[in-house]
């Protein structure tokens, strides 16, 4: 018999930890994404040519709901962190430039 089979399961806990704190991690973004498309000017959503403020607050915290529900496991969580990302890294910057007047208005 292989000595895997005899020996003490190491990798079990690792992956559980693993999972847990990118869980963890992605909720916080997802959050984040939720409570940055809040404090956001409604007029500045279509400025920048995105989807109205209404439609990313339900987006973002649909995400944050479907992970903290569902998890990572299914394509919905990683739909959701998608989305999330897609406001950080996209639009959070395309609002904050138009906001502080380096944006096209």
């Amino acid at each position: 018999m292989a000595l895997a089979v005899h020996g003490p399961d190491f990798s079990s806990p690792i992956v559980t930890w693993v999972t847990y704190v990118l869980w963890l991690l992605v909720l916080v973004v997802e959050f984040f994404a939720f409570v940055n498309c809040l404090t956001q000017r409604a007029e500045a959503f279509p400025v920048v040519g995105s989807v109205p403020k209404a439609g990313w607050l339900a987006l973002t915290g649909g995400a944050f709901l479907f992970s903290l529900l569902l998890g990572l496991v299914s394509i919905l969580g990683m739909v959701a962190i998608a989305c999330a990302l897609v406001y950080i890294l996209d639009v959070r910057p395309a609002l904050r430039d138009a906001v502080d007047g380096h944006g096209s208005w």
